[in-house]
């Protein structure tokens, strides 16, 4: 996008407008009906000002026709619109109105209200997505968190839409041919980022859910009419009750919004948002075909992480972004709780320490980690700084509060906090000083360590023991990285596992306090078993090591173990030691191929095949990879073969089939299960599944457009030409590859996903020289795509073509020669750079302690 320094609010100047600025209401009127390009937009803000000065109202627009302040139109308001912020004059002491009438640009994005054609039905549909800055797209106001209003909407749009928002819908009256007008009531005290529009012809389905104070709550769960027959709205309302219920009871606070909506919207960035009364989701989670138990999983804890955010985050809301991690993290501590207790997927623990607690702990040892209380300086530094020490490095640090500060008082301290700051915007002090109350323990040195510091510590078991394996000395080193080499106190569980019968069980337990360089753990002297296991129930923060006694068993007997969060532990172990380059990767694949079938969570699998194709791809020998791809794919055809029939096993394994395809007698697998001439037990190849084969088939050379265009004859639906655009992007022809980069790095016609679907097909390789021209390419069309595309589309252009899938010592220098050349360029664009390199510095370490074993 072009760079417009009044696009970045900094916290100084939210702070002060804020100091002499306070919000009471908008009224904000829209008219959907002028074209396919811009809307009109009408914005009128009630204010209060403690002092006669200037300030500034922040619009991101075309063009601005009127500026209204106090009942005076203000002259040529063009010169008083910079294309992100409108300056006021001088205003009032006391109360101030202002109106400001634009015209709005739709986005095609992700940002802002995002316009989307149905290709089924011609249909169009809009949502917005706000968070962090993005209400100013729609309509014109104060963006910060921290200035807090009613807001009453009126929507002017075609009359057989749908149109919601965050107040309940109301009847709508005629305003012309084929148009009418929604007025809705105002909204509860909320922040301009959590406002919300969705219009379109969405259908679904509806219900309710009564509160604990006996109000009714109407539900609605809506997509696309092109979608709503695959949609499931009493499971997930199910779900939402579930999580209501609970939290209702554990935050002693009622649901504080009159109405719930749930629509799952085209073309999303995010997996979902909090929305008060209109939470949005990502329409992958419309499931058209069969799908694994994880996915299933997945939507589940969303909607619970969304729910979580009426209380944390919508009723009690951060003054500013530093507390952002705040607001994610304790989401995501409080769905994986609600999910485990109230839910059916009661590992729910098992599933967070296998991906949540693995993505915390990958992005905490990349160059750009930072603490978890990050130093939001301006609106920059929020979007770079959204990631996964944001959500599960917080959630996991907040699951060890809970168990420093005991359960009962963390929650104690919850039920104080909300009754406190109902409404209101809080710093994280605030929570701190309701947990210290009800605690009695000072947080400030665990603040400090834990929130203020960045890097993730290595516990390793140091044992000695007799011939026949009783232990006579037993210890824990902890080391931290030398860039942040903060020492932490870690309470932790130790098991000990026995082989007894074909069966790990565990025969020794104990919980120890771990603090320093090296901690005695005197209580195992004398004890015996096979395999240790360091971290047991995962209630600490750090990264574990196996000792070379536990690894070999763990090597044939890991599937033998029959707690479910164990054996993740010990997966997780094994990971981090591949990709630290202490195990090599070949090792980790025998593992896996050896244990997989014992693993019953469908979302440890889901992670597992993840975490093959990278051991049997970019972190295998360079001179064995192709070898290593090629049989991990036999594996799991294998696998596939062998699984339950119809079972979600199965269904995994056959996916991951295809995505390691590598052979021609792959290909001719995947043929035959399209054609029908091969079949597997109880599994129809349904619609997204043929696409996979599709996928697969194109990259090995199998499908020419037209063979791709008959699939999606069938198919001619969104997805389905999201999938075509992959399938053919995928083809390995250089011509194909040059489409695909023209397509999405020279020129910027393509939406959001559809540029995201080529950029996958483009990826999917299996020779890297087809790929290798665009390395330099690459860094020669950083900063023209940073400064001509919104920030979304430049995202996923930089981060999805990175060099990565056959990176080497080539991509390290240019990448060293880009970051030299640039020292000024934005953190924004920078920070994937940097990451990109790390990631091809760590795939060569990995790769070298492969060829050394």
């Amino acid at each position: 996008m072009p760079v417009n320094p009044s696009e970045n609010l900094t916290r100084d100047e939210a702070r002060e407008r804020a100091a002499f600025l306070s919000t009471d209401s908008y009224d904000v009127r829209l008219d959907l009906t002028t074209g396919p390009t811009t809307f009109v937009t009408e914005s009128t803000i009630r204010f209060s000002a403690t002092e006669a000065r200037g300030t500034f109202v922040d619009l991101i627009a075309p063009s601005v026709r009127e500026i209204e302040l106090n009942g005076e139109l203000l002259e040529d308001p063009a010169s008083r619109f910079d294309g992100a912020r409108v300056q006021l004059p001088e205003l009032a002491v006391g109360e101030n109105t202002v109106r400001i009438l634009a015209d709005g640009a739709y986005m095609n994005t992700g940002e802002g209200l995002h316009r989307f054609v149905d290709p089924v039905d011609d249909e169009v549909y809009l949502y917005t997505q706000f968070e962090v800055s993005d209400a100013r797209r729609m309509f014109a106001n104060f963006e910060q968190p921290d200035l807090k209003a009613t807001f009453r909407f009126t929507i002017t749009a075609p009359d057989h839409w749908r149109v919601i928002s965050n107040s309940p819908t109301p009847l709508p009256e005629p305003a012309g041919e084929g148009t009418a007008t929604w007025t809705f009531e105002p909204t509860t005290t909320i922040s301009t980022y959590l406002t919300a529009l969705i219009a379109g012809t969405y259908q679904g389905g509806e219900g309710e859910v009564t509160t604990r104070d006996g109000r009714t709550i109407p539900m609605g769960v809506y997509a696309r009419a092109s979608l709503a027959e695959h949609l499931d709205p009493q499971n997930i309302i199910d779900v939402t009750k579930a999580g209501i219920d609970f939290y209702e009871e554990a935050f002693d606070c009622d649901f504080p919004f009159p109405k719930y909506d749930q629509v799952f919207v085209p073309e999303y960035n995010m997996g979902a948002m909090e929305n008060p009364g209109a939470i949005t989701y990502v329409e992958s989670y419309v499931f058209r075909s069969d799908v694994s138990d994880a996915i299933r999983e997945r939507r589940d804890l969303t909607i619970l992480h969304e729910l979580a955010h009426m209380w944390f985050g919508d009723l009690v809301t951060m003054r500013w972004w530093d507390d952002l991690w705040l607001n994610e993290s304790f989401a995501e501590y409080a769905s994986t709780l609600s999910s485990a207790e109230a839910t059916k997927w009661t590992d729910a623990w098992t599933t967070f320490a296998s991906s949540e607690k693995a993505w915390a702990y990958r992005q905490d040892q990349l160059p750009s980690t930072h603490p978890i209380v990050a130093d939001m300086v301006d609106f920059d530094a929020v979007a770079t700084n959204f990631d996964g020490i944001t959500y599960a490095k917080g959630a996991s640090v907040l699951r060890q509060l809970v168990a420093y500060v005991g359960k009962d008082a963390f929650f104690e301290g919850l039920r104080s906090y909300f009754r406190k700051h109902a409404w209101s915007n809080t710093e994280l002090k605030d929570l701190l000083a309701e947990l210290t109350e009800t605690s009695g323990r000072d947080l400030a040195s665990w603040s400090q360590l834990w929130l203020e510091t960045a890097g993730v510590n290595t516990l390793r078991p140091r044992i000695l023991t007799e011939s026949n394996g009783t232990v006579t000395a037993f210890s824990i080193e902890q080391t931290a990285p030398s860039d942040y080499p903060t020492l932490r106190p870690h309470r932790l569980g130790i098991a000990g596992f026995t082989l007894a019968d074909g069966t790990l069980r565990r025969t020794e337990s104990i919980e120890v306090d771990v603090d320093g360089e090296v901690t005695e753990v005197d209580g195992l002297v004398g004890a015996g078993a096979d395999l240790w296991l360091l971290n047991d129930g995962d209630l600490a923060y750090a990264k574990t090591r196996l000792d070379e006694d536990s690894l070999a068993i763990a090597m044939e007997h890991l599937r033998d173990i029959e707690d479910p969060l164990a054996r993740t532990l010990i997966w997780s172990a094994a990971w981090d030691m591949v990709r630290d380059g202490e195990l090599p990767s070949r090792r980790f694949q025998q593992l896996v191929l050896a244990n997989i079938t014992g693993e019953d969570s469908s979302s440890v699998l889901r992670t597992l095949l993840g975490q093959l194709r990278s051991v049997a791809g970019p972190y295998a020998a360079p001179e064995e990879r192709a070898e290593r791809t090629s049989s991990a794919a036999d594996a799991l055809w294998e696998l596939a073969r062998a699984a339950e029939d119809g079972s979600d096993a199965q269904l995994q394994f056959t996916e991951s089939f295809a995505l390691m395809s590598a052979t021609d007698e792959h290909a001719g697998i995947l043929e035959s299960l399209l054609d029908g001439t091969v079949t597997l037990p109880g599994r129809t190849i349904d619609t997204d599944l043929r696409w996979s084969l599709v996928i697969a088939l194109s990259a090995l050379g199998r499908m020419d457009d037209a063979a791709i265009d008959a699939v999606l004859a069938d198919d001619d639906t969104q997805s389905g030409r999201k999938k075509a655009l992959t399938a053919k992007a995928a083809r390995p022809t250089p011509e194909t590859k040059a489409e695909a980069w023209r397509t999405t790095v020279e020129e910027d016609t393509l939406p959001n996903e559809s540029l995201s679907a080529v950029v996958i097909g483009f990826d999917r390789v299996h020779d890297g020289e087809l790929i290798a021209p665009y390395e330099s390419r690459y860094f020669e069309m950083l900063e023209t795509v940073w400064s001509e595309r919104s920030s979304e589309i430049a995202n996923r252009l930089i981060q999805g073509y990175f060099p990565s899938l056959f990176g080497g010592e080539s991509v390290l220098a240019e990448a060293d020669a880009w970051l030299a050349a640039h020292p000024s360029a934005p953190l924004g664009l920078r920070r994937p750079i940097i990451e990109g390199r790390d990631t091809v510095a760590r795939q060569l370490r990995v790769r070298e302690a492969d060829i050394k074993e």
